[in-house]
C-alpha cells in the first residue's frame, strides 16, 4: 500500500474540516451526502451560507430542481459545525418525507413534533418539548403557529420554512394570523424560506415574504407599493427591485438547468381506466350518499365535522370491502349510543393527519337525548347498507384494473421501463382486497404491500431478511418504520416483484424512481396529495417517462368532475412537471379545494346542481390562474442573473475538480491511520478493514452493502478526530516525499520540479472570528535549503505525496525564518479577510441607506393616503343626503385624520433623524464585529526532502 504518515493525516484532517463559508469548508457536506449533486443546488446552498451577517435567504428555484436538497446541504453544513438546533416548518403532509430524506441523503436524524407527541412529553415532565433531544425538529405550520410561544424560547441555529408562499400575506392587516405568529416566534433567527412561488398574484407578496426574513430589507408596505407595485411597476422599477432582491433571493429556472445540460427532465402522461359499477354497487353508493347528506341522522346530522364525513366519503369511493367494515364500526357506535367521530376507523391510518391539522376544529354542540325509536330505525338502515356491502363480491373497478393492467405494463416495458406498477389507495382494507384480487389473477408472489404498520406475514419475512442481509452496515437506521420502508422498497426493486400496493401514509418519504407506472386506484381530492403520489416516481433519477393511471367511475358525475378539474385545470397528470408552480400555489395548502369538493358533494341533490357548483368552482380556479402576474414574475424573478448558464458550467467544472481531491485527502487519512487496511490498488476509492468494505462512493456502498466512508459520520469522522487530536511534538519530523508514486490521476504540480532538493515547512491554521462562527484556512509555508520560497499551493501538494519518516529533529530548526514566512502569509490572509469584511460593510451600509430612503417614502405615502381620505370625507360632508348626526361624525373623522396628517408632517424630520441614529448604531455594531482580529494556531513543522 502507498504509505502516508500520521503527520499527513493530521494535516489533511484539518484541511477536511475547516469552518466557515468558503467552498473548501462546504465540500465535506457535498461528499457526505447520498445524493448526486447538481451545480445549481450547490450554488443555492453556498448562497444561503455566504454572509455571516445575513438574517436569512429565500431559495426560490422552480419546482423540480431540488430545493429540499439545497436546504439539506445547509442543514448538513450547520450540523458539521455543531450548530444543531434546527427547526423545520413544513406542510403537515410533508413531515415524514422531510424526515426520511434528511436521514437517507444526509444521515441526519430528526423528530416530528405534533399534538400527540407534544402532549405525551408534557405529561412525562418535559416542560419544553421543542428543546428536548436537540437536533432537527419538524412540525407543521398549523402546529408551529399554535405553539409560537414555545418556539420563541430556544436559540435556533437555523429555521427553515418549506412551501413558504404560505407566509406571503404576513404583512396584511387582520389576516394571516398564523404567519404573523411564526414571524414573531422566529424573529432574530437565521431563516431559509423555500418556495417556487414567492410571487403569484401581487408584487406585494414579495414584500410580505421578504419581511419574514428581514423587516428592514425593504421599508414599510406603503413605500414598497409606492415604488414597485401597481402603477409604479415600470420596467425601471422592476430592474431596481430585482437588484434589491439579489442579496436575499436565489432563483434558478428549469430551462436554465436544461440549457446547461445538467438534468434531463422526464414527462408524465395520463391514462384513464373507465368503468361502470354494477347495479348493487350503484345502489350502495346512493344509499350511503343520501345517508351522509341527511342532516337529521344521529351519527352525522346537525354536526359540523367535515373530517368525519370526509372519511366516510373516502371509504365510499374506495371499495365495498372498505365500506362494509366502516359500516360495521358505525353500527357498533350507534348500538352503544355514540356518534361518528374521526377516530372510529383505523382503515385510513394517519392519511388524514394534514386534515386534522388544517380543517376547522369540530364545533361543540349540546348533545340532545337520543330518541330510541329513531335510533332503532337508523341502526336498521345502516345494517341494510352493511349487509348490501358485505354481499357484493365483485367490484367493477377492481375487475377493470385486472383487465387493463397487463397491457399498460407491457407499454411501460416497450418504452424502456421496468415492468412494475405502484398502486395507491387510501384504505388498508382496499389494499388487502387488491392483493387478493391480483394474486388470484396471475400476480401471485409478485406483490408487496406498504402501509403504516406492515404487520402481515410476508412483510415481516421481507423485513427479517433485509435486516440479516444488511447486518452491520449503515443501511440500518434503528427506526423500525424507516427500515421497514427501506426493506419493502428494496423488495419491490428486485426482479421477482412487479406490484407495490401502497397506502398514503405508508408511501410518505419513499423514492420509487425505478418505477414509471403509477395507478391512482382511488383519487384523493387534495391536489397536493395527488402531486406527492406522482412525485414518488416522477422525480430526479427517473429514466423514462412516467405513466399516471386514474380509475374513473362513469356513473359518478361528481367523481368525473373532480378528475376533470385535477387534469384539465390543475394539470396534475401531464407535462414535464405536472401542475405548474403557479397553479399549485393558487391552492395555498390543498385543503381548500378538498373542502369545496366536500361541500358540493354533501349539499347537491342532483347531477345538474352538482354540475353548476363544479362550474363555479372551475371558474374561480380559472380566475385565479388568469390573475397571476406572469409578466411581472418573469421580469422581477427570472432574470436575476443573466449569466446563470455560464455560472452553472463554471460550478460544474469546479465540482469536477474539488470533489475528487477532497475524497483523496480523506483516503490519505485512512491510509495513515489504518496501515493494516486493505486497498486493492493504490488509487482505489474502496478498502477493507475490520471485516467490512468501505468506499467514498455512496452508490457503490448502497449497491454492495458496503460502508459509506465520509467525513461527517462513522469511521471517517472518528479517524479525522483522532488525527486532529494528535499533538505535534517540539522540533520537526523529517519526511521524504515521493511524488513519483502519487497514486491518483495527474501529477503534483510544482512538487516534481523539486526533486533532489530539501528544505523546511510549517503548517498553521488561520482563524477569523465572525458572528456565530469562524472562518478558517489551513496555510503551509516553506522554502528550500537554498533559500528559495516554496509557494503554499506547492507545499499543500507536497503533503499529498506518499512519504516516509526519518525520525525527528529537535535542534537546528529555523524557527525565526519560518515565523517570518508564516507572518507574511498570515498577513495576506488577514488582508483578504479585511477586504471581505469591508465588502460586507459596504453592502450593509448601502442596504441600510436604501431602508432609510424607504422609510422617508413610507411617511410620504402615509400622508398622501390621509390626504386622499380627507378629500373623500370633505365630499361626504357636503352631501345633502347626510343627516346632522352623520355630518358631525364625518367632521370628527376629518379632524382626527387632519391631526394624524399634521403629526406625520411634523414628525418627518424627527423620524428621519431617529432612523439615521438607528442606522448609525447598527453600522457601529457591524463595524465592531468586522474589527475582530484573526489568530493563528500552529499545526506542525517538518524537514522535507523530495526523492
Amino acid at each position: 500500500m502507498t504509505e502516508y504518515l500520521p503527520i499527513q493525516a493530521h494535516y489533511h484532517a484539518h484541511r477536511l474540516t475547516v469552518a466557515g463559508t468558503a467552498e473548501d469548508a462546504f465540500t465535506r457536506s457535498l461528499t457526505s451526502a447520498r445524493v448526486e449533486m447538481n451545480p445549481h443546488q450547490v450554488d443555492a446552498a453556498l448562497f444561503a451560507l455566504k454572509s455571516p451577517y445575513a438574517k436569512g435567504v429565500l431559495l426560490a428555484d422552480e419546482v423540480g430542481l431540488g430545493k429540499t436538497i439545497e436546504a439539506g446541504l445547509v442543514i448538513s453544513q450547520k450540523w458539521a459545525e455543531h450548530k444543531q438546533r434546527i427547526l423545520l416548518v413544513v406542510p403537515a403532509s410533508l413531515r415524514k418525507q422531510w424526515q426520511q430524506e434528511l436521514f437517507e441523503k444526509f444521515s441526519i436524524k430528526s423528530h416530528i413534533l405534533e399534538a400527540k407527541t407534544y402532549n405525551d412529553m408534557k405529561k412525562a415532565g418535559q416542560h419544553r418539548p421543542f428543546e428536548v433531544g436537540g437536533g432537527v425538529v419538524i412540525c407543521s405550520y398549523e402546529f408551529a403557529a399554535r405553539k409560537a410561544d414555545d418556539i420563541r424560547r430556544p436559540k435556533w441555529d437555523l429555521v427553515i420554512f418549506d412551501e413558504a408562499h404560505r407566509l406571503r400575506n404576513v404583512h396584511r392587516k387582520n389576516t394571516a394570523k398564523g404567519a404573523k405568529a411564526l414571524k414573531q416566534a422566529t424573529e432574530g433567527f437565521f431563516k431559509i424560506l423555500l418556495t417556487a412561488t414567492p410571487l403569484q398574484n401581487s408584487l406585494m407578496e414579495l414584500f410580505g415574504i421578504v419581511s419574514m426574513i428581514d423587516d428592514t430589507h425593504f421599508g414599510g408596505e406603503n413605500a414598497f407599493r409606492a415604488q414597485y407595485a401597481g402603477a409604479a411597476a415600470t420596467p425601471a422599477s422592476q430592474e431596481i427591485l430585482r437588484e434589491r432582491l439579489k442579496p436575499i433571493c436565489n432563483r434558478t429556472l428549469r430551462r436554465q438547468v436544461q440549457e446547461a445540460g445538467h438534468i434531463n427532465f422526464r414527462q408524465r402522461h395520463a391514462v384513464t381506466f373507465q368503468f361502470e359499477p354494477y347495479d348493487e354497487e350503484t345502489t350502495l353508493y346512493e344509499m350511503l350518499s343520501e345517508y351522509l347528506q341527511d342532516t337529521g341522522t344521529i351519527a352525522y346530522g346537525g354536526r359540523n365535522n367535515a373530517l368525519v364525513v370526509l372519511q366516510a366519503r373516502k371509504m365510499l369511493g374506495s371499495s365495498t370491502r372498505a365500506v362494509a367494515r366502516y359500516l360495521e364500526t358505525l353500527l357498533e357506535r350507534l348500538r352503544s349510543k355514540q356518534r361518528a367521530t374521526p377516530d372510529m376507523t383505523d382503515d385510513l391510518e394517519d392519511a388524514f393527519e394534514e386534515d386534522r391539522e388544517t380543517l376547522d376544529d369540530e364545533e361543540e354542540f349540546d348533545e340532545e337525548p337520543i330518541d330510541p325509536a329513531k335510533l332503532a330505525a337508523e341502526i336498521a338502515h345502516v345494517e341494510a347498507m352493511r349487509d348490501l356491502a358485505a354481499r357484493i363480491g365483485s367490484n367493477a373497478k377492481g375487475e377493470k384494473l385486472v383487465q387493463n393492467l397487463p397491457d399498460v405494463l407491457d407499454q411501460i416495458r416497450d418504452k424502456g421501463g421496468k415492468r412494475k406498477a405502484v398502486i395507491f389507495t387510501e384504505s388498508v382494507r382496499t389494499q388487502n382486497y387488491l392483493r387478493d384480487l391480483l394474486t388470484a389473477n396471475g400476480y401471485a408472489g409478485q406483490i408487496v404491500l406498504m402501509n403504516g404498520s406492515n404487520n402481515d406475514d410476508e412483510s415481516k419475512e421481507i423485513y427479517a431478511a433485509w435486516k440479516q442481509r444488511h447486518a452491520g452496515t449503515d443501511r440500518i437506521s434503528g427506526s423500525k418504520t424507516a427500515d421497514m420502508k427501506a426493506a419493502i422498497v428494496e423488495a419491490f426493486r428486485s426482479d421477482d416483484k412487479a406490484i407495490l400496493i401502497a397506502t398514503e401514509s405508508g408511501a410518505e418519504g419513499i423514492n420509487l424512481q425505478f418505477c414509471s407506472l403509477l395507478i391512482n386506484y382511488d383519487l384523493p381530492w387534495n391536489p397536493q396529495r395527488v402531486e406527492q403520489r406522482i412525485g414518488r416516481c416522477h422525480r430526479y433519477g427517473q429514466l423514462v417517462d412516467v405513466t399516471v393511471v386514474n380509475m374513473l367511475n362513469m356513473k359518478n358525475r361528481a367523481e368525473a368532475r373532480i378528475h376533470e378539474l385535477l387534469e384539465q385545470k390543475l394539470h396534475l397528470f401531464e407535462g414535464v412537471f405536472g401542475s405548474s408552480d403557479e397553479v399549485l400555489g393558487i391552492l395555498t395548502d390543498g385543503i381548500d379545494f378538498e373542502k369545496e369538493v366536500l361541500r358540493i358533494v354533501q349539499s347537491c341533490r342532483s347531477a345538474d346542481e352538482a354540475d353548476r357548483e363544479f362550474d363555479e368552482l372551475t371558474a374561480r380556479i380559472q380566475d385565479s390562474i388568469d390573475a397571476d402576474l406572469a409578466v411581472a414574475r418573469a421580469k422581477v424573478l427570472e432574470n436575476m442573473d443573466a449569466d446563470v448558464v455560464a455560472k452553472l458550467h463554471r460550478r460544474n467544472e469546479a465540482l469536477a475538480q474539488i470533489l475528487p481531491e477532497f475524497k483523496q485527502r480523506l483516503l490519505m487519512v485512512a491510509k495513515a491511520e489504518l496501515p493494516e487496511a486493505d486497498f486493492p490498488a493504490p488509487d482505489s476509492e474502496s478498502f477493507g478493514w475490520d471485516g467490512k468494505q468501505w468506499t467514498t462512493k455512496w452508490p457503490l456502498a448502497d449497491e454492495n452493502d458496503w460502508q459509506f466512508f465520509r467525513v461527517n459520520e462513522g469511521l471517517g469522522s472518528d479517524l479525522i478526530e483522532r488525527a486532529k487530536a494528535r499533538a505535534s511534538n517540539d522540533g520537526a519530523e523529517v519526511v521524504r516525499f515521493d511524488p513519483a508514486n502519487y497514486p491518483y490521476a495527474g501529477q503534483l504540480g510544482g512538487v516534481v520540479e523539486l526533486a533532489g532538493q530539501s528544505g523546511w515547512m510549517r503548517a498553521f491554521k488561520a482563524i477569523m472570528p465572525t458572528p456565530g462562527s469562524e472562518r478558517e484556512e489551513i496555510i503551509v509555508v516553506g522554502e528550500t535549503d537554498a533559500g528559495e520560497l516554496v509557494r503554499p499551493a506547492v507545499c499543500d501538494k507536497m503533503m499529498m505525496a506518499p512519504a516516509q519518516s526519518d525520525g525527528r529533529l529537535t535542534e537546528g530548526v529555523p524557527h525565526d525564518r519560518l515565523a517570518q514566512l508564516q507572518d507574511f502569509e498570515f498577513g495576506h490572509f488577514s488582508e483578504r479577510m479585511k477586504q471581505e469584511n469591508y465588502a460586507w460593510l459596504i453592502e450593509e451600509e448601502e442596504r441600510l441607506g436604501r431602508y432609510a430612503r424607504d422609510m422617508e417614502i413610507e411617511i410620504e405615502a402615509q400622508i398622501a393616503t390621509l390626504d386622499e381620505e380627507l378629500k373623500d370625507l370633505n365630499r361626504q360632508k357636503l352631501s345633502p343626503h347626510l343627516g346632522m348626526e352623520e355630518k358631525v361624525a364625518v367632521m370628527r373623522d376629518i379632524r382626527k385624520k387632519e391631526a394624524a396628517r399634521d403629526e406625520l408632517k411634523m414628525s418627518q424630520f424627527e423620524a428621519k433623524k431617529k432612523i439615521g441614529k438607528e442606522i448609525n448604531e447598527r453600522l457601529d455594531e457591524f463595524s465592531d464585529l468586522l474589527d475582530r482580529q484573526p489568530r493563528v494556531e500552529e499545526l506542525f513543522t517538518l524537514r522535507w526532502s523530495i526523492a
